[in-house]
């Protein structure tokens, strides 16, 4: 275990767990707070469209994939702040158009990829040195958004009226968090795959949710269980060789479930 510990991809592999857990943990605390838990299905599934495009011109499919679907958030948020649309037909719209021009732009390209296999699945080889630096400067801003704006993106989850009313800026706070869930969820894909990146948004937030007794608790709870998570499944993965990404969604998804039965204990 030890030797396996000193290889430098599964170095980069545990710091990539660590960070992605918690920037996952962190906004999925809104997203199944807000009931946009389809949200990051559909922004992963965007993804897709920009990877697709990044692979088809050969450049690096991450430079392509963050404003590609930077853009569809910020026009699911305005399609949900300015029209009567509700923002799960929004998102279902973006979700199918992403897909399929992301299958179009793969038919285009007439060589095999292996790139693309491990961005749906998820690849612990496959994360880099320059994943790592952009995993962490999200995370430093993540951090200071808890000390400059988790207050208010609270209050507007749980009373968005009452939140205008005492003049916040919803809509604004609406737009950076959709860009902040955007980019969280493409610096995740390559260890968690396109496949899986919605339920490592949900899963620990969900888990939190059962046991947490004031919506701060639930989220140092669910980014407790997001990280923790990912340093056990990662290991996990490593022992028995299996999908770094499906090992943490099943370790996370044990977390819940034993979160479930705390919580009906207690009931």
């Amino acid at each position: 275990m030890l030797e396996t510990l000193n290889m430098p991809f599964i170095q980069r592999a545990l710091i990539a767990g660590v960070l992605t857990g918690f920037l996952g943990s962190y906004y999925g605390v809104f997203v199944v707070q807000r009931k946009m838990s389809f949200m990051g299905d559909g922004l992963a599934h965007a993804a897709f469209g920009g990877i697709a495009l990044g692979l088809l011109l050969e450049t690096e499919p991450l430079w392509i994939a963050v404003p590609f679907t930077v853009i569809v958030a910020l026009a699911i948020t305005f399609l949900k702040n300015k029209t009567e649309i509700e923002i799960d037909t929004s998102i279902g719209i973006f979700f199918a158009v992403s897909v399929a021009l992301g299958i179009i732009f793969i038919s285009l390209k007439k060589e095999y990829s292996v790139d693309a296999f491990s961005f749906l699945f998820g690849s612990i080889l496959s994360v880099s040195v320059a994943d790592l630096w952009i995993s962490a400067g999200l995370t430093v801003i993540t951090v200071l958004t808890f000390f400059g704006m988790w207050q208010r993106w609270a209050y507007a989850t749980f009373d968005y009226e009452l939140a205008k009313t005492d003049r916040i800026p919803v809509e604004r706070d609406d737009y950076i968090l959709s860009v902040l869930i955007a980019v969280s969820i493409v610096v995740s894909i390559k260890l968690v795959g396109i496949v899986l990146i919605a339920a490592f948004l949900v899963i620990p937030a969900a888990a939190a949710r059962m046991v947490a007794k004031s919506y701060i608790s639930m989220t140092i709870i669910s980014v407790v269980t997001g990280v923790i998570s990912s340093i056990i499944g990662l290991w996990a993965s490593v022992l028995i060789d299996s999908p770094s990404g499906a090992t943490i969604i099943l370790v996370q998804a044990a977390v819940f479930f034993t979160f479930s039965l705390i919580s009906k204990y207690k009931k």
